[in-house]
């Protein structure tokens, strides 16, 4: 029995020695129209450093209404200088979805790093998945919109 428990307590702290060592894993390259001539690569570390914002909303993906932490896409794009109109999103599976900067402002869509106070892994649509406010927002519930909430975001080009 206490072997069992004993393998239990390591197989726990290993988990979290693992989901410490990822926060410092670049999961973003943000590159084009930015106040750098190289791409920036950020690590869940960072962008944490940078955020501090949260919605909660239901979303089409989810069921009923979830809280989402991160970093809003406005402060983001001041913290790289960025200067364009449009953002190219890329997701790990290659899905691209162009939003325009002026949404950043306007609606201020969360790159949202943390579901319901958890991490989220690429499984749960991390670790970077773009929120608008759909429920402080109603006219964001079209199809332009979702489009426009990508999931497990890899790259950022500022055009």
């Amino acid at each position: 029995m206490l072997r069992i428990l004993a393998g239990l307590i390591l197989v726990f702290s290993l988990g979290s020695v693992s989901v410490a060592a990822d926060l410092d894993k670049t999961v973003l390259t943000i590159s084009g129209k930015i106040g750098s001539e190289s791409p920036i690569d950020l690590s869940i570390r960072q962008l944490k450093q940078l955020s501090g914002s949260s919605v909660s909303t239901s979303t089409p993906w989810h069921d009923g209404e979830v809280t989402f932490e991160g970093v809003l896409l406005s402060t983001l794009m001041n913290h790289v200088g960025a200067t364009g109109q449009n953002a190219d999103l890329v997701a790990l599976n290659e899905y691209r979805s162009t939003l325009p900067i002026s949404d950043f402002q306007e609606h201020r869509p969360l790159l949202a790093f943390i579901k319901d106070e958890s991490y989220m892994t690429i499984r749960d649509k991390g670790p970077l998945f773009v929120i608008y406010p759909f429920d402080d927002k109603p006219e964001l519930k079209t199809e332009v919109y979702f489009s426009r909430s990508v999931w497990q975001v890899r790259t950022i080009e500022i055009r």
